[in-house]
Parts: structure tokens; C-alpha cells; sequence
């Protein structure tokens, strides 16, 4: 199962959903539903917004869980 690990980066990285929202240009919505791992279909467009605004790497925000 592949699971969305947000919540652990943003807290590591000290950053907030808003905050977030607001670096990447996408709606707090959708940024929330990545962060309580509510999405079922993952936007390689958001996922890219989200590394870049982080500065981070894919996987340090998807997991993969068994």
C-alpha cells in the first residue's frame, strides 16, 4: 500500500498546510487531503509542487507500507 506522508515532512521541515498552500499555489483542499492521506489518485503535478516548495524529494513524502 502506498501511503502519503506529509504530515511527518511538513513537522520535520516546521512548515503548515497553509504555509504550504501558499509556496505551492494550490488550493489548502487539496493540500489537506495529502496530508490526511484522503487522496486516492495522486497528481504528479502536486506531487512535483509539493518536492519543489519543500525542497524535497518524492520519497520523502510517499511511502510505500506492506
Amino acid at each position: 500500500m502506498i501511503r502519503i506522508c506529509l504530515d511527518k515532512t511538513l513537522q520535520r521541515l516546521n512548515v503548515s498546510r497553509y504555509e504550504l498552500a501558499k509556496r505551492t499555489g494550490i488550493q489548502y483542499q487539496i493540500i489537506d487531503n495529502y496530508y490526511k492521506n484522503k487522496v486516492v489518485r495522486y497528481d504528479s503535478f502536486v506531487l512535483e509542487r509539493i518536492c519543489a516548495a519543500l525542497d524535497c524529494d518524492v520519497s520523502d513524502i510517499i511511502e510505500l507500507t506492506e
